[in-house]
């Protein structure tokens, strides 16, 4: 995992946006990115969530050589509407363990086409998280992950990856695709995959 570090002298600025239903577990993804890199289950009790208030939240990091800061802005920032920012990424969050979430993904689908895209052919870099993996058990409603997968491919998703924000499940991972994909932006090739999604 990309390891948070002092900002650097000459930086770069990515700004990134997640988007997702109420309780889908934004916050705790975000809490537990911000908890240092320590990705082990926190000893001795919860979790310290990040408050709302404290947003952007900025992630300080160095990935493939190259040094940039990512900012992470969710849907419930109380200073400034998510459709009034100008991200270099949008992150469309669900819970794994629920299937109206996962449903949902299409509506926030829509309002990235509707307040980012504006001309013809012109795409953000986007990539579908899937969230409370620890979660997923046998029965009924159960969303395999070939079945995520398949909808981040209807929603043009370019990339596609799923953890658990609480065990740590893949959650390094997940960071680090996510680093790869806003490093991307900062070139001249930008951050979209050339069609299809790449599953993590």
């Amino acid at each position: 995992m990309a390891e948070p570090e002092s900002r650097p002298e000459s930086e770069t600025t990515v700004t990134i946006l997640l988007l997702g239903d109420s309780g889908c577990g934004k916050s705790t993804f975000l809490s537990r990115l911000k908890n240092g890199g320590n990705l082990r289950a926190p000893s001795g009790g919860q979790l310290e969530l990040l408050r709302d208030s404290d947003q952007p939240f900025i992630y300080d990091i160095r990935f493939s050589k190259k040094s940039f800061t990512l900012e992470l802005y969710d849907t419930a920032s109380p200073n400034q509407h998510w459709s009034t920012l100008q991200p270099a990424v949008v992150l469309l969050a669900f819970d794994i363990s629920n299937r109206d979430t996962l449903a949902g993904l299409k509506n926030w689908r829509n309002d990235i086409t509707r307040y980012f895209q504006h001309g013809h052919g012109e795409r953000i870099p986007i990539m579908m998280l899937g969230l409370k993996r620890d979660l997923r058990v046998d029965g009924e409603g159960l969303i395999y992950p070939q079945e995520s997968y398949r909808i981040a491919q209807e929603l043009r998703c370019d990339r596609y990856a799923e953890c658990s924000a609480v065990t740590g499940e893949l959650l390094a991972e997940t960071f680090e695709d996510l680093a790869r994909l806003a490093g991307m932006t900062t070139t001249t090739t930008g951050g979209q995959t050339n069609g299809g999604c790449t599953i993590l």
